[in-house]
């Protein structure tokens, strides 16, 4: 999986950038590691202007082999937000995962009906 991070309004980090890679590593996992899977991170500071810290947001694009993910999350602290995103990101991917497990299973199911002639015709 190729990951590209872009930062607006913030400076770039090894720290963040380091801490991007390990929340990432999990995405790439469930992934199957594809190498034409494409990751966009995108890490900004959306304002400066409230009374109480600023306001942090993380967007992550995956783009990938019959996959089409996108999540946004903002949150009071960055690395919140990174977490938070992966979290939504990962609950997306399992899910997916878990539908086209059932739809392969009912369809096994139906075949094996149509085999012992009991599926009705109509």
């Amino acid at each position: 999986m190729n990951i590209n991070i872009k930062t607006t309004n913030i400076t770039m980090t090894q720290a963040i950038a380091d801490y991007t890679n390990k929340r990432l590593a999990k995405i790439d996992k469930l992934l199957y590691s594809d190498p034409a899977a494409q990751c966009d991170v995108e890490l900004a500071k959306t304002t400066s202007h409230h009374n109480k810290g600023d306001i942090f947001k993380a967007e992550i694009h995956i783009v990938g082999a019959n996959k089409n993910i996108y999540a946004t999350v903002e949150r009071e602290d960055l690395y919140a937000s990174i977490d938070s995103v992966r979290d939504d990101v990962l609950r997306e991917l399992k899910s997916g995962k878990e539908k086209s497990i059932s739809f392969i299973r009912r369809g096994g199911a139906r075949i094996k009906s149509m085999v012992k002639g009991l599926w009705n015709r109509s």
